[in-house]
Formats: C-alpha cells, structure tokens, sequence
C-alpha cells in the first residue's frame, strides 16, 4: 500500500508541475485557413480499380514484405455507409491523384489501355467521382497523365487527355476545382514518366500545361508542384523541388507538397510504435514545412500552401495507422499545420490500404475517423494562439468553434504514456476525451462511452461532458477537445469563424 502511495503522490506531483491555465476570452487570432482545410485523397486507382497497397492482415499472421500489392475492384463511390460518413467531415476538397494517376488513360468505356499508358479510367467511373463530390460536399482535386502515352512524337506533353476530363467534368454539372500538373514530380523515375525525365523536362512541360489550363479551365486552381522527399526522411528523390521550381518558373496559385513521416514495412520502412507520440516523430510535419516553406518563398512568393497528400507512413500506411496511436498525430499535424498557416490538409486516403479513415472493405470508422470528426465539429476556420507555457508532452491548439459566435475550442493532446496534466480554464467548459484500453487496438471511447456505428448505420451523437471552472485533469496517451461556449472572444465574435 505504501508503494501504491508513493506512486500515486509522484503522479500527482508531476501533473501538478506542469499545470497551466488559459483563458479563452483572451486569446488572438493568429492565421485563418480554408475552410476545406481538413480534406483528403481517394487515390486514382481506386476509382478505376487495379492493383494497389496490401493492406497489413490481422495481428499474428504473417506478411511478406515483398508482397506489397493486391488487386482491387473499383471504389463503390456510391455507398450510402461511405457517402455519410464522407458527408460528415464536409465541406472537403477530394482529391483524385496518386501515382497511378500518372499513367492512367480517360476513355469514354472501359477497355484495355493503349500503349504508354497503364490503366483506363471510364465514364462512368469519373461520373462515379462528380456524383460522389456533389452528394457529400467535396470539391474535386486532381491530377493528370503524364506517360508516355500521354506525349506528341517530340516527346512533348500533349493536353489532349486532359482536356476530355475537363470537359467530362462540365458535361456531368461538375468542376475540378484545383489541380497539379502531375503527382510527385521529384519521384518522376519511379511515377510512370519517360525514361530520363528530369527537371528540364518537367520545366518545359508545365509551361505547356499551365498555359493550357489558363485557357481550358480559367476557374481552376493550379497546384504544384506537389514535391515529396526533399525534407530529410527515409524516402530521398532524385530531382529536387528547387530544380523544379527554376525549370518551370511561376505559374501556380497555390504551393503544394506532399509529407509522409516514414515508409511503411512495404516499401522497406522499419519504425518502432514506442516513438509515435515522441516530439520527435510528431515534429517531422515542422520539419518539412519548413522545407517546402522556403522553396514556396523563393520561387513562389506569398502563394498559399496545401498539404496535398500525407499520413504517418507512406506506401499503404504502418502497421499502427490504422489504430487509435495515430489518432495523435492525425490531430496533433491538423493543429501544428492550421497554426502555421497551411491552408489546407488532405489526409491519404479516405478508405484504402492501411491509413484509410475507413475500413475498405466495410467503410467502418477507425479511431483516426473519429478524431477527424470531432475536429470538424469543433475547429473553425480562425486559428488563436494557444501560448507556449504548456509542457513538452503537452499539446495544445485553440480555434474560434465553428458554430458558436465568440465560442472558442481548445484541443490538449497529452502525449505522455505516464504523466497527466491539468488545465485551468477560466470557465466552464463542454469536454470530449478520446482515449483507449490499447493504443495499439482499434475501439476508441469517448468520455467513457464506446464510439461506434449505430444498428441502423447512423453516426452515434458526440456527447459533451460539462466541466465546472477549476483544474481539468488530463490522463496519460488522451486526446482532449474543451469547448468555451461563453467565451466571447473578441476575434471569434467579429469574423467569420465556421467551417
């Protein structure tokens, strides 16, 4: 008992130390992103179907390594499970891109593809996408062909392909709202270009392709160029973002890039899940902003910045991504981004491989999901600083509620395994606490309760806990979302703070 004691006084003292106290009246505002800025990729080759990611079996079964890819039918966009449940995190941006997409092949039916191409994509299956967009709120993000197929007898990009998915996407009552040139150009040897392609190629390419879409398709954003592998990782490139940028000059309206922490097991990737909720592995998301932050300023000055593609593990996901332990960093990258300004965050993939929102096979919520999920009820589109007096392992984001004028909303990611914390706000405050028997399972409960469907299919309600003014405790490896509907915050009282 004594033992047990002086434990239970260690804790104690330890969350003690690192108490703080905020007051949501008081805090300003500091960026304001898209309110699209939670979004996220249904890859190429899930709407055409085809050999994609191998998702991990279940705990205790083999896997080969080298087994990377199985075979997939296409997508069923029209689900009623997948369109509610994509409905609720809306609005969004879709993006339909991927590595796939590079090679793929736009015909009016499906059939085999034609030499310097890979795959088709139907009619029907691009309708799949307009339709799928429109019922759930989601503006369509894509990318274009860029094989050898897809080339005059120069050598030369030719637009023609992608001009019929423009004028596909008008004829069905849709728009493509933003698009890249093509997907990770720094990976041009491994993504379905030429042989030999490099910055120069690229460079003369995205000329023609950006004066094409200033002609075809004025109304829609040009990405680019969606670089990943610059930053430091285990993932290196061959051509730069900065080669990149000097071939092909300005012409984007939005800088884009893609970041993933690690490779998965797939591709050769071998992370241990003790360092998920490390600073360090949290931290990869600033490292390679920092990264494409002064590429964007030096070759595309004062232009917005997206986040295009990213989870925790690149080629299909880790084996942890598809329990509550990325929850932390799904959350924990939404509140770094949206604090320095991204505009946007598309998360890979909605329900595919490993770090699917959604299980692909019954469009059942995984636990990143349900965080997903709070953050879009919760988290307007008016960022507010949250200060720097929390402790290391102790997270914390704060933005304007998207639905409650002058309300403000306050996420505390305790990232310690041992440790809680406490938080004094200087009200009373609505809480929503995730939190897991087993990081590593894939049930998640929210203030006690167990977060799932219910029998008939419905999203269950997300209930609030009230908690009185005084210190809010904050138990090891928990997520925390406290909402301040009286705090009448000046900057969320005089700007528009929804979503």
């Amino acid at each position: 008992m004594t033992t047990i004691a002086l434990l239970a006084t260690a804790t104690m003292c330890a969350a003690h130390a690192g108490d703080i106290a905020i007051s949501p009246t008081d805090l300003k505002a500091i960026a304001t992103i898209d309110a699209r800025f939670q979004s996220y990729n249904i890859e190429m080759v899930e709407v055409t179907g085809g050999r994609f990611w191998k998702p991990y079996p279940p705990t205790g079964r083999a896997f080969d390594e080298r087994d990377r890819y199985s075979a997939r039918p296409p997508i069923d966009l029209a689900n009623p499970r997948l369109r509610l449940l994509a409905a609720a995190l809306s609005p969004a941006y879709l993006r339909v891109s991927g590595t796939w997409a590079n090679a793929t092949f736009f015909a009016e039916a499906p059939g085999k593809p034609p030499p310097g191409f890979n795959s088709v994509l139907s009619r029907a299956q691009w309708r799949g996408v307009v339709e799928f967009a429109r019922a759930v709120d989601a503006e369509i993000v894509t990318s274009f062909a860029i094989s050898p197929g897809s080339r005059d007898a120069n050598g030369l990009w030719k637009p023609d392909q992608a001009q019929q998915l423009v004028d596909t996407t008008r004829a069905l009552g849709g728009r493509i709202a933003a698009a890249e040139f093509m997907n990770e150009p720094t990976l041009a040897a491994t993504g379905g270009a030429p042989a030999g392609y490099d910055a120069t190629a690229y460079g003369r390419d995205f000329k023609i392709f950006r004066d094409w879409m200033r002609r075809a398709a004025p109304e829609t954003l040009i990405l680019g160029p969606g670089s990943v592998g610059d930053a430091p990782s285990p993932s290196g490139s061959g051509i730069t973002t900065r080669d990149l940028l000097a071939a092909s000059g300005p012409g984007v309206d939005r800088f884009s890039y893609h970041h993933y922490n690690t490779i998965s097991p797939r591709c050769g990737g071998h992370e241990d899940p003790a360092q998920a909720l490390s600073e360090d592995w949290l931290a990869r998301t600033d490292a390679t902003l920092r990264t494409y932050q002064a590429q964007r300023d030096a070759f595309e000055p004062g232009k917005p910045i997206w986040l295009t593609e990213t989870a925790d593990a690149a080629c299909g996901g880790g084996r942890w991504d598809q329990t509550f332990l990325d929850s932390f960093r799904y959350l924990d990258q939404l509140g770094r981004l949206a604090k320095a300004g991204v505009q946007v965050v598309m998360h890979n993939t909605l329900a595919a491989s490993d770090y699917g929102l959604l299980d692909e096979t019954t469009f059942r919520p995984r636990p990143s999901y349900w965080a997903a999920l709070l953050w879009r009820r919760l988290m307007g589109t008016i960022v507010l600083d949250a200060g720097k007096a929390a402790p290391r392992d102790l997270h914390l984001y704060a933005h304007c509620h998207p639905a409650i004028a002058g309300a403000v909303s306050l996420l505390a990611i305790n990232t310690s395994y041992r440790t809680s914390h406490a938080l004094t706000l200087s009200g009373s405050a609505e809480r929503y606490t995730l939190h897991a028997a087993r990081l590593q399972g894939t049930i998640v409960w929210l203030n006690g309760k167990r977060l799932a469907l219910a029998t008939d299919g419905q999203l269950p309600r997300l209930e609030a806990r009230a908690t009185p003014p005084g210190p809010i405790r904050l138990a090891p490896a928990t997520i925390t979302f406290l909402v301040s509907p009286n705090a009448a915050n000046p900057a969320c009282l005089s700007r528009r703070s929804g979503s």
